[in-house]
């Protein structure tokens, strides 16, 4: 009886050769399937059909790996503005936009909090805030602040309700039992207070009035004199 005949390795198809964009596309396969608690190195380089240090060589870590990916996530935002619709009204919808972005995933919101995305979209989020704030008539430095301040409470308040959406061990009726628990002696006002609306309030209704309120006062506050 003849022996099989060895299947030759060369005619397998060749693998795709890796690159920095197929690396953030394996990422958003993996973000999708498995969501941001599962994007591992391992877990993208088996996406690849390849070892995690042969990814090393295009991304430095998971941090770079998360800041390559909301790049690409930034990149299905609408970023132009024709200078026509109101300064504050494009500002309101490109962040609602983000908020809206970054909340379909609660771990993507908090790595938002800690990560810089790494790619053109952000550069191009961060100039449409520019024009919108300098076009508000702030100068250069508010500018700059404002645009790390807008995107870090946008963040935040995603990252905030996201968790608590997803069981974190706390609910709202906790904190509501418990301010309406305080000692009228010792916390006058809030014994007297309708602690109802601590947690009254959508959380989106709720972000869109915190970012005005920080719109407002990106325009209105003074530089300390203090560096």
């Amino acid at each position: 009886m003849s022996r099989p005949e060895p299947v030759s390795r060369r005619e397998r198809p060749a693998k795709p050769a890796l690159s920095r964009a197929a690396i953030v596309d394996a990422a958003m396969a993996v973000l999708e399937q498995d969501g941001i608690g599962k994007l591992t190195m391992r877990r993208v380089a088996a996406e690849l059909d390849t070892g995690p240090a042969s990814l090393y060589v295009y991304v430095a870590n998971t941090t770079e790996l998360h800041a390559l990916l909301l790049d690409r996530l930034l990149g299905s935002l609408d970023l132009t503005w024709d200078e026509v619709e109101p300064w504050r009204d494009r500002l309101h919808r490109v962040l609602g936009d983000y908020v809206e972005l970054v909340s379909r995933e609660a771990g993507l919101a908090r790595a938002a909090l800690f990560v810089w995305p790494d790619g053109p979209h952000y550069l191009d989020l961060v100039e449409l805030i520019l024009r919108l704030l300098l076009a508000a008539g702030v100068d250069e430095r508010t500018a700059a602040w404002g645009v790390d301040l807008l995107l870090q409470h946008a963040g935040a308040s995603v990252a905030e309700w996201s968790t608590r959406a997803a069981d974190s061990g706390q609910r709202l009726e906790d904190v509501a039992a418990q301010l309406d628990a305080a000692d009228p002696e010792r916390n006058p006002v809030l014994g007297s207070f309708d602690t109802a609306l601590f947690t009254q309030g959508h959380h989106t209704t709720r972000t869109l009035w915190a970012l005005e309120a920080v719109i407002t006062g990106i325009l209105d506050v003074r530089f300390p004199s203090a560096p």
